[in-house]
């Protein structure tokens, strides 16, 4: 039996449609956002309306706040420091319960369907997502990085 999959993606340099694209021709049930701020400058991916375009799409939304990387976590891979933004990331929000509580739940949606996390970040290696797709993959999910063309 195959694995169950959970994807990955970033919106960083993308536009809505081919983003919302990316996402039907994977065959994403639930996009699991896992941003602390779900707000973006980016037009289109701001909570809802990225909630209302997915729901056209029959793609459902669950912002998993809990799981959001801290200010400063941003600031450094902003800066391109992606090992101290998984040192934050893992010492200061995924040690806490609240965060292992979300987890818990964005595994159980994972098992139920295919999911996707979301994050600002186009490469999955700068972003916490990758973090977060490697713990589910320690509990036996495949995971995969898309990428909007």
């Amino acid at each position: 039996m195959a694995k169950p999959q959970v994807f990955t993606i970033g919106y960083e340099g993308a536009d809505v449609d081919r983003f919302l694209a990316t996402l039907k021709d994977a065959g994403v049930g639930t996009l699991a956002d896992v941003r602390a701020v779900a707000l973006s400058r980016k037009r289109g991916f701001s909570k809802s309306a990225l909630r209302d375009a997915l729901a056209n799409q029959g793609i459902g939304y669950q912002h998993f706040i809990k799981l959001g990387t801290p200010k400063e976590g941003r600031q450094a891979a902003r800066a391109g420091d992606g090992d101290l933004m998984r040192r934050i990331y893992c010492n200061e929000v995924l040690v806490t319960e609240p965060a292992q509580e979300a987890f818990r739940e964005l595994e159980a949606l994972a098992e139920a369907q295919p999911i996707c996390l979301l994050c600002f970040e186009r490469d999955p290696a700068n972003c916490h997502r990758r973090v977060l797709a490697q713990h589910l993959a320690e509990r036996g999910f495949e995971t995969v990085d898309l990428t909007v063309l």
